[in-house]
């Protein structure tokens, strides 16, 4: 059985469906709210429009790197140390993006959030795998599509939200 998660009875497996999916949705929203408050935290921080993009560019680049690397440290920690330290890590990096003074803060605090954020969508899918019989991977599977595309779609609605009548912060 290499390569696939190997099912694990679990007695509260709503309740880990429901974390899984809040770090999805948050994980979404986090990824697409700076869209929408660009403007606002280019103006906040007194960047160009080149210099404000690194606060894009270096989350996809560091997902992109990270994200290979989630495999590897699933199996060799497990899978709910790896998650449970993404989420951990990508909250923590989303509270120092909301406090950063400068554009470079921002910038180191994007690619932190992009490192931690990388393996919350599949070590989610792979958690769901683990805790649902092969008969509901389907169910699991449509769930799981259903909390992680939450995420962007409330994402630039928010951000305009709070951007518009709070902060950019």
């Amino acid at each position: 059985m290499r390569g696939e998660a190997a099912y694990t009875p679990v007695a509260n497996r709503g309740m880990i469906t429901i974390s899984i999916m809040l770090a999805n949705i948050m994980q979404g929203i986090d990824n697409t709210i700076l869209n929408v408050a660009l403007p606002h935290v280019q103006g906040s921080l007194s960047a160009s429009q080149d210099q404000i993009a690194w606060a894009l560019t270096s989350y996809i680049v560091c997902a992109a790197v990270m994200m290979p690397l989630t495999g590897w440290l699933a199996g060799r920690f497990g899978i709910k140390y790896i998650f449970l330290a993404s989420v951990a890590g990508f909250t923590i990096a989303s509270a120092l993006c909301g406090a950063a003074a400068t554009l470079h803060e921002l910038v180191l605090f994007r690619a932190l959030q992009g490192l931690a954020g990388a393996g919350l969508i599949p070590l989610s899918q792979a958690t769901l795998l683990q805790i649902n019989p092969p008969e509901r991977h389907g169910h699991a599977m449509a769930v799981f599509g259903t909390g992680t595309i939450m995420g962007p779609i409330m994402g630039p609605m928010l951000g305009g939200w709070l951007t518009q009548d709070y902060n950019w912060r």
